[in-house]
C-alpha cells in the first residue's frame, strides 16, 4: 500500500502496473466473456427462465410487472438489485454517476438494465443539490418509475434524502431512502451515537471533539481507566480512514504529538470512540414503514471484499437482527430505507455466543450506514427479496400493526428474508491482486513475503475462484465483469497516471479509490 509520502514514482509504476495486468488479461477475460455469452444461448439459464416464464404468461392478478429505477447500478450492490428485479419479472432503468460522453459504469451494460441515465455527482452547493434531486424525479417521471431503489454511495448520501422527499411529494411515488434528515442523523457518527443511546441500545464510549484540548482533556481521564480510544473524523477523509491508533500512546507527549496532526477544529470535528477488542461484524436490512423486510449480517472488516453470511440460527446474527428490528421500530413513521450497522463485539462474548446459540449477545454499534451495503450480493437469486421490495407499493397497514408486538430486546414475530444457502462472494480482480501479485513481487524485497506465505496465497485464491462466486460476473450477464476490470478500471488508473493522483486502495465492489 502506498501512502502520500510514496514518490510520484511509485504512484506512477502502481498505476502503470495496474493498466498493464489488464492489458495481458484482455484476451483471457474475452474469451471468457463470449464463451459466456455462447453458453447463454445453448443452455437454458434459471435465473433468466424464471422471468420468460413470468412476462409470457403474466396474469395481472398473480404478477403486476413495475418499473424500478436502481440508482448506483456501477456498484456490486447496485448491479445485483437491479438483476434481481430483472429476473423478477420487472422492468429496470439504470443510473450512475458517469463523465458526459465517457460510459465507464459497468451497470450501463448489464442485460439486466433497460435503459440507462448519467447522473453528475452532487458538487456540495445548494444549487449543485437541487440540480441532482431534480434529476431524479425527471428520471423518474420520463420512465414512468414506480418504485426508486437508491443505492448511491456516501458522496450523494444527503442529496438522496432530499431527492426521495421531492419524488414523493412530485410524482406519489415510492422511494427505498430515509428523507434528509433522518438520513444526516444516521449517517454521521456522533449524532447516530446520540440517537442510539436515545432510543435505550448499547453504544460504546463516544465523544465528540473539536479542539486539541477536548482530545487530550478525554484521554487524559482515559488513562486512569485503561480504557483505549480511537479517534475518527465524522466527515469523508480517505488519508485518516485507515487511521487505527489506539489512544493514549505510551506518553502525553506522543499523544498530544499524534493528534497534534489531525487539525481538530470546530470545523473539521473529530470523535474518541471506546475500543472495543473483539471481531466486527456488519450487516444489512431493507426496513419498510418501520419493519425489517429482509436481513443479513456477516463478519467485516476495515476494506471488506470477502462476504460470507452469518446462519440465521446463530446467536449473533439474532442479536444484531433483534437490534436492528428496534432500531427500526424507534421512528416506524420516517424508517424506509435501506439500514447497515457495524458492530464490534468482545471476544468474551463472541466465544460465550459460539458456546451458547441461545444467548443474545451484546454488540457495540460502531456506524451506521443509511444506505444498500455490499451484503446485498448475498440475496443474488432470490426472488422473495425483489417481493419484499414490491410491500412498499402496498397500502400501509393502520398506525396500530405497523410493526408487531417485540420482547424487552426487540424480538419481532414476522421473520425477514434472509439468505438460505448463500454464496460465498469474492472480487476475482481484489483476490489476483492481493493474494497472487502483490505477494508474488514482494519475494524479492527485503522484508517481503516468504514462500510458504506466497503459496497459500494462491491456494486461497483457486479455492475462491473454484468454489466462491466473483460479485460482477454472471454466465447470464457477463460484460459488466468485463467492462469493470478492462474499461472502468483502466480509465481510473490511466486519469490517475496523467494527474499525478495519489491512492492508496481501491475497492473494486464499490468503484471507490481511497485517495491518500
Amino acid at each position: 500500500m502506498l501512502t502520500a509520502k510514496s514518490s510520484r514514482f511509485e504512484h506512477a509504476l502502481q498505476n502503470a502496473s495496474l493498466l498493464f495486468l489488464s492489458l495481458v488479461l484482455l484476451p483471457l477475460d474475452t474469451f471468457i466473456l463470449f464463451l459466456s455469452y455462447a453458453v447463454r444461448m445453448l443452455v437454458a439459464i434459471p435465473a433468466t427462465s424464471h422471468r420468460v416464464r413470468l412476462r409470457s404468461t403474466c396474469d395481472t392478478r398473480q404478477f403486476k410487472p413495475q418499473t424500478v429505477l436502481v440508482t448506483g447500478v456501477g456498484m456490486a450492490k447496485g448491479l445485483a438489485l437491479a438483476r434481481l428485479f430483472y429476473n423478477a419479472g420487472h422492468t429496470v432503468i439504470g443510473v450512475d454517476f458517469e463523465p458526459p460522453y465517457l460510459p465507464i459504469s459497468c451497470g450501463h451494460f448489464s442485460r439486466s438494465v433497460k435503459r440507462f441515465h448519467r447522473l453528475s455527482k452532487p458538487d456540495g452547493t445548494q444549487d449543485g443539490s437541487a440540480r441532482y434531486c431534480q434529476r431524479i424525479v425527471d428520471i423518474v417521471k420520463r420512465e414512468h418509475v414506480n418504485l426508486w431503489v437508491s443505492c448511491s454511495g456516501v458522496a450523494s448520501a444527503i442529496e438522496d434524502g432530499q431527492a426521495k422527499e421531492m419524488v414523493e411529494r412530485l410524482t406519489n411515488r415510492r422511494a427505498v431512502q430515509f428523507d434528509a434528515a433522518t438520513t444526516q442523523k444516521l449517517h454521521e457518527k456522533h449524532s447516530f451515537i446520540r440517537y442510539t443511546r436515545s432510543i435505550g441500545l448499547s453504544v460504546p464510549e463516544t465523544h465528540a471533539v473539536t479542539s486539541l484540548a477536548d482530545a487530550l482533556m478525554v484521554l487524559g481521564d482515559a488513562c486512569q481507566t485503561g480504557r483505549k480510544f480511537i479517534m475518527k473524523y465524522i466527515g469523508v477523509d480517505d488519508a485518516a480512514r485507515g487511521d487505527m491508533t489506539l489512544l493514549p500512546l505510551d506518553t502525553p507527549a506522543a499523544t498530544e504529538a499524534h493528534i497534534s496532526r489531525l487539525q481538530i477544529s470546530e470545523k473539521r470535528p473529530w470523535i474518541l470512540q471506546q475500543f472495543i477488542d473483539g471481531p466486527e461484524f456488519c450487516t444489512h436490512a431493507l426496513v419498510i414503514r418501520g419493519q425489517v423486510k429482509a436481513f443479513t449480517a456477516c463478519p467485516s472488516a476495515e476494506l471488506l471484499m470477502h462476504y460470507e453470511a452469518l446462519s440465521p440460527d446463530s446467536a449473533l446474527y439474532r442479536s444484531m437482527l433483534q437490534f436492528t428490528q428496534e432500531y427500526a421500530a424507534s421512528d416506524p413513521e420516517h424508517f424506509t430505507g435501506h439500514l447497515s450497522f457495524d458492530f464490534l463485539v468482545e471476544c468474551e462474548e463472541a466465544r460465550e455466543a459460539e458456546r451458547n446459540p441461545n444467548k443474545l449477545a451484546r454488540l457495540y454499534p460502531i456506524e451506521c450506514n443509511p444506505r444498500a451495503h455490499t451484503a446485498v450480493v448475498l440475496f443474488s437469486g432470490m426472488l422473495e427479496m425483489a417481493e419484499a421490495y414490491m410491500s412498499l407499493l402496498e397500502e400501509p397497514a393502520s398506525e396500530s400493526n405497523l410493526v408487531n408486538e417485540k420482547s424487552i430486546y426487540g424480538a419481532f414475530s414476522a421473520e425477514p428474508v434472509y439468505p438460505r444457502n448463500p454464496a460465498k462472494y469474492h472480487w476475482v480482480g481484489h483476490d489476483l491482486v492481493t493474494l497472487v501479485v502483490l505477494p508474488s513481487l514482494s519475494l524479492f524485497s527485503r522484508d517481503g513475503s516468504s514462500v510458504v506465505e506466497v503459496l497459500d496465497g494462491f491456494r486461497v485464491f483457486l479455492e475462491h475462484l473454484l468454489f466462491w462466486k466473483d460479485g460482477t460476473y454472471e454466465i447470464w450477464d457477463p460484460l459488466p465483469a468485463w467492462w469493470l476490470y478492462h474499461v472502468y478500471w483502466p480509465f481510473q488508473f490511466a486519469f490517475a497516471l496523467t494527474t499525478g493522483r495519489k491512492w492508496s486502495r481501491v475497492n473494486v465492489s464499490t468503484t471507490k479509490i481511497f485517495n491518500c
